[in-house]
């Protein structure tokens, strides 16, 4: 039985209407590609992840974008290396001790301008120690490791010896940084096994390293000058320690 025009034409136009009644379906948003300094953030953090279970030694660049969930293309437009992520932890620590302000110090003896800053330096590697951990091992099976740890050590300890209000030019200034590195590299030993809240075994020991450091580092009257010429103290020779690195 043929159908009528009419019921073909009013089953068409009630279609139509059924449809104008339906909400608009919402169009999904595209995915904003993630800009260089969120990459970055994500490789450093799955970086640290694999860091705190693995040797350094033993994360490749494929292991960290896997653990970052970035592609390999991304990790590279953040970074060239594994070394260099570590470099970024490094200047990262360094950026968050240098943002607060120090002013409420600026009366106070060099010392305790010191003992301050890097107190602050602690407390933003307390989430790492996992981390820190595994580099000192890495550091104590590689003496190369070593020598490049305390390269980037001897580095954010002239940013805290700027942050103190402690003169970093020449070589006093070098010299002082390299003693602060040693200094600071015996406090992280006692502070990656310090179990207390308020950090009080590390504090000891840092206050008494900075204690025995304090002529050597000039910081009071009468210290022992490392500029050129005339006579001089030798400083001991002693193995950089790796935690320094931090």
């Amino acid at each position: 039985m043929a159908r009528s025009p009419g019921t073909k034409a009013s089953k068409t136009a009630a279609a139509a209407a059924a449809a104008a009644e339906k909400p608009a379906r919402a169009a999904k948003p595209a995915t904003a590609p993630a800009t260089v300094e969120e990459l970055r953030a994500k490789a450093l953090s799955g970086f640290l992840e694999l860091l705190a279970v693995r040797p350094f030694e033993r994360i490749g660049l494929g292991d960290v974008a896997a653990q970052a969930d970035v592609s390999l293309s991304e990790l590279r437009s953040a970074y060239g290396s594994t070394f260099d992520i570590l470099v970024a932890f490094i200047r990262d620590t360094d950026r968050k001790v240098l943002a607060a302000s120090t002013d409420d110090m600026a009366d106070e003896p060099p010392r305790d301008r010191l003992f301050d800053v890097l107190m602050r330096r602690l407390d933003a590697l307390g989430p790492h120690k996992a981390a820190l951990r595994s580099l000192a091992e890495s550091a104590r099976r590689n003496p190369f490791f070593a020598l490049a740890l305390n390269r980037l050590a001897v580095r954010s300890q002239q940013w805290m010896l700027a942050a103190s209000k402690i003169d970093t030019a020449g070589l006093k200034g070098a010299v002082r940084a390299q003693g602060l590195a040693l200094i600071f590299a015996r406090a992280v030993q006692t502070f990656l096994h310090d179990e207390d809240p308020g950090l009080a075994p590390t504090m000891a020991t840092l206050d008494r390293e900075l204690a025995k450091g304090e002529r050597a580092l000039g910081l009071i009257e009468g210290a022992v000058s490392f500029a050129t010429g005339g006579r001089r103290r030798r400083a001991k020779a002693q193995e950089p320690d790796a935690p320094a690195a931090a």
